[in-house]
């Protein structure tokens, strides 16, 4: 995470119509390339945390790799249906990017639109033919637990190494331990649409980010910081190991002293209304004289996030997202 898109071109600013921004362009092509960008912008300090909205193409094919933007995704046929789109947090100068949109990033001005064409060195790397292996289809077979579901372009494991399938024919298999987009020329368009400011509204962009989860709740005492986990994480199986790197992310963007989670176990049937206000509502209904002939669907918007949660785990659906998000496909699956 297509249709093709026309490729990059130079926008002349005289032929841009004067409702919408101009574009910032960039032309990237590696080590000591040639980089130029319109005057007004000016470059971030190391260390700022922002949200991006971006689109990220293959330069040669015009393929639609990835986007933070819903209508783009539809647009393009590559829209995500248990996905929840927004900007993404970046941390400018985190080396968590690749080089050469990192350095786009760095100099990008907020609230303007940003292109780049980013060549493969200062991108996800040139391909090499040494990380590239032929084997025999009888090996590969072993090697899958169904071999019905291969295919060229799926991932595969040999000998506790991923790659990908890019060729089978003649009793050969060929084996891509590439990064998928090794040698590959790239284009972004993206926006720095917000710089966070304040110390903790920075802690819970970083932790949303990191762990997909919402509704931290994030205090600073003195240089000390407590977190409150929202209730979703809870369940997550992963939790604790993952709060050994959030302690690593937070104080590599932001001094703090001793960090503190906090978890809240809300009773059971927390956020559910009083048996006594069902009840109350029921007798009411019973007065307006109509028998719709079957039992009224339950209200899953009273239930707490958490058990939402247990429902959709016992469902077989997705657990992510917002309270809505829960609410939602529990409907779906009762219709």
């Amino acid at each position: 995470m297509s249709a093709k898109p026309r490729a990059c071109a130079n926008i002349q600013p005289n032929l841009m119509p004067k409702s919408k921004p101009r574009a910032l362009q960039w032309n990237y092509q590696g080590g000591d390339g040639r980089r130029t960008t319109r005057k007004g912008g000016y470059t971030m300090e190391e260390g700022t945390i922002v949200h991006v909205d971006y689109e990220l193409y293959n330069n040669e094919t015009g393929d639609l790799i990835e986007t933070t933007r819903e209508a783009v995704a539809k647009e393009h046929e590559n829209h995500q249906e248990d996905r929840t789109y927004e900007p993404m947090v970046c941390i400018v100068g985190g080396g968590q990017l690749i080089p050469g949109f990192e350095a786009a990033l760095g100099e990008a001005k907020k609230g303007k639109e940003t292109e780049i064409v980013i060549a493969p060195v200062d991108a996800y790397g040139e391909k090499d033919t040494e990380q590239i292996e032929t084997i025999s289809i009888d090996k590969l077979v072993r090697a899958v637990k169904d071999p019905n579901s291969l295919y060229l372009g799926a991932p595969v494991t040999i000998n506790g190494r991923q790659g990908q399938l890019s060729y089978l024919a003649a009793g050969r298999a060929r084996i891509d331990y590439n990064h998928p987009m090794a040698g590959k020329s790239l284009k972004y368009s993206f926006n720095i649409v917000d710089v966070i400011e304040g110390k903790e509204d920075k802690v819970t962009a970083l932790l949303q980010a990191n762990t997909g989860h919402s509704g931290f709740e994030v205090s600073f005492s003195g240089d000390d910081l407590s977190i409150v986990l929202p209730q979703t994480m809870l369940f997550d199986t992963n939790a604790a190991m993952l709060k050994f790197r959030l302690v690593t992310t937070i104080r590599d963007a932001i001094e703090c002293g001793k960090v503190s989670f906090i978890e809240v176990h809300e009773p059971r049937g927390f956020g559910v209304e009083d048996e006594d206000d069902h009840d109350h509502a029921d007798h009411d209904h019973d007065h307006d004289g109509h028998d719709h002939g079957h039992d009224h669907a339950e209200d899953l918007s009273s239930l707490s996030v958490a058990e939402l949660k247990e429902r959709c785990k016992a469902a077989g659906l997705p657990v992510g997202g917002k309270k809505a998000d829960l609410v939602a496909r529990l409907s779906q699956e009762e219709e």
